[in-house]
């Protein structure tokens, strides 16, 4: 085992550094992975903006949270696991004990502990991490498809969160890797009427390709609402799922979606930013608003079955791979340009 190894360290604002620092010592119940693939991200690429996450991140700190490898090594009293197996790691796991945690809303829970250091050659997976959310990979299953149980889990749960029933017509607000994993289930496990919705063909391209009926451009505000009024007999989608981030997005998906449907928030937006809404149109049109974050053990343990299954694959989403070393490059190059980018499978 090497004393060292190459890592992504976040020091702030735009400025990750691939430096050279000692392998994780690892503790009782703890974990030590090699990773073999890391998945870039929305969340990451927003990190990297912004030089932070006040709940997952703050810097100066290892970067990096979508990932699947193989335990190189096992802390005392660990049971499950051995050297060897290929896992996937979430990248957090409540504390099953606070107000919200038995409440069964462990998402919010009041001590949730994060896990960050994917782009590394090691990774330690925190011993709370390898008990409640660590699973060993089935062996046909590759370690890109499985670096995705991560994002899909939030999906999973922000679709349990909506409430769609089968055979509703959904509108998916924007169509990175997240907004076409909701187009992928929400046609494969309720049979929706998919609407995809985003600025560029390429994307609707995509959409369409995993299970989307149609698609929409998106351009000015009243046209979009009159193209997607138009496809669903003038009432609006039963359910909008706003996966964009921008607080003009929020505003706007209250406009697409039928009296008593469904908005999902579920595309995060910058701190400190606000909406505003309509609150005549939410009142006597009865929309429910919801907002999702992140996931829980039961959404992870539900992905891995998906991924194995092949209903979600790195085919559909990872359109690029780079070293470790490109790490800095991909993050600028997603930053500022995109150029149809969707995930980038780093392999260190």
């Amino acid at each position: 085992m090497p004393d060292r190894m190459r890592a992504a360290v976040l020091y702030g604002r735009e400025d990750v550094r691939l430096e050279s620092v000692p392998v994780p010592d690892i503790g009782p119940g703890e974990l030590l992975v090699r990773v073999r693939a890391a998945l870039t991200c929305g969340t990451d690429v927003k990190v990297f903006r912004r030089g932070y996450h006040a709940k997952m991140i703050v810097p100066p700190a290892l970067f990096g949270h979508e990932l699947a490898g193989d335990v190189t090594a096992v802390g005392h009293g660990v049971k499950g696991f051995a050297v060897g197996q290929r896992i996937v790691a979430a990248n957090s796991a409540p504390c099953g004990q606070c107000y919200f945690c038995r409440r069964s809303q462990p998402n919010l829970c009041e001590d949730l502990l994060f896990n960050n250091g994917a782009y590394a050659e090691f990774i330690r997976i925190p011993a709370r991490i390898v008990e409640k959310n660590t699973h060993i990979l089935p062996s046909h299953l590759r370690y890109e498809d499985a670096a995705l149980v991560e994002p899909l889990a939030c999906v999973l749960r922000g679709l349990d969160e909506t409430g769609i029933c089968h055979g509703d017509t959904v509108g998916v607000m924007g169509l990175g890797p997240i907004g076409l994993m909701f187009v992928r289930i929400a046609k494969s496990a309720f049979n929706a009427r998919v609407i995809a919705i985003a600025r560029r063909q390429s994307q609707i391209d995509q959409a369409l390709r995993l299970g989307a009926d149609e698609g929409v451009r998106m351009g000015e505000p009243d046209q979009l609402i009159s193209d997607v009024k138009a496809r669903t007999a003038s009432r609006g989608a039963d359910v909008i799922i706003e996966a964009i981030g921008h607080p003009e997005a929020w505003e706007l998906a209250v406009h697409l979606v039928r009296r008593g449907g469904t908005v999902n928030f579920f595309g995060g937006c910058a701190a400190g930013t606000k909406v505003g809404l309509d609150t005549s149109l939410l009142h006597y049109s009865e929309i429910n608003c919801k907002a999702s974050f992140h996931h829980t053990p039961e959404h992870i343990r539900r992905s891995l079955d998906i991924v194995a299954s092949g209903g979600v694959t790195a085919d559909h989403l990872v359109n690029r791979r780079e070293p470790l070393s490109r790490l800095p490059y991909v993050l600028n190059d997603l930053l500022y340009t995109r150029n149809g980018h969707l995930k980038t499978a780093i392999i260190p």
